[in-house]
């Protein structure tokens, strides 16, 4: 049943997925959301004289979006596992996630005066990776996000190198099987 908003525009209830032409300006409203939010999560998209309606982008509700993102790890992920591995196994001690330094370093080997920063290809945007893919819903907000973490990567570099450290960043994707070996090695003369 349609309820108004205090615009004066139609808000809609629709549970399943279709497109709904309207010749007035109505508001698509998906399941769980109340009226009074409806202005947050409900967008009308405009063709000619009608209005496609379109529900939230995203396939998975509040609750289960928000667990999905907290099991994503910012420490001791597997490719920082493998470098950590590979580096105590070479004889070198380092301490983790040093606070005291710009942009916490995930692995800070002191008696080099070396930091490592191991990236992610999606999440730092590594340009020309097959692993860093644009998504196609929100894509405004994920390239303020991921422009937002390389400004803030590139500034702690700057500033850990004038404050005389060595930086080293490993990609994710220099960690796959077959580039495995030729990474770990050529991180060993790079330090």
């Amino acid at each position: 049943m349609p309820s108004a908003l205090a615009d004066g525009s139609m808000c809609i209830f629709f549970t399943g997925r279709a497109q709904i032409l309207f010749k007035a300006p109505v508001f698509f409203r998906p399941k769980g959301i109340s009226p009074a939010n409806c202005n947050k999560h409900c967008h009308p998209i405009r063709f000619d004289n009608y209005f496609l309606l379109l529900g939230m982008t995203d396939v998975h509700s509040t609750e289960i979006r928000s667990y999905n993102m907290s099991r994503i790890k910012g420490k001791n992920t597997k490719p920082e596992l493998l470098v950590r591995r590979f580096l105590f196994a070479n004889g070198f001690r380092y301490r983790l996630n040093v606070k005291t330094l710009p942009g916490k370093p995930d692995i800070v080997l002191p008696k080099y005066k070396t930091v490592i920063f191991i990236n992610g290809c999606f999440w730092h945007g590594h340009k020309g990776c097959r692993y860093f893919v644009l998504p196609k819903t929100r894509t405004e907000w994920w390239l303020q996000k991921i422009s937002d973490t390389q400004i803030r990567d590139q500034s702690s570099e700057q500033e850990l190198k004038k404050l005389g450290w060595k930086v080293i960043v490993i990609w994710e994707c220099e960690l796959k099987k077959t580039n495995l070996p030729t990474t770990l090695s050529a991180l060993i003369s790079e330090i």
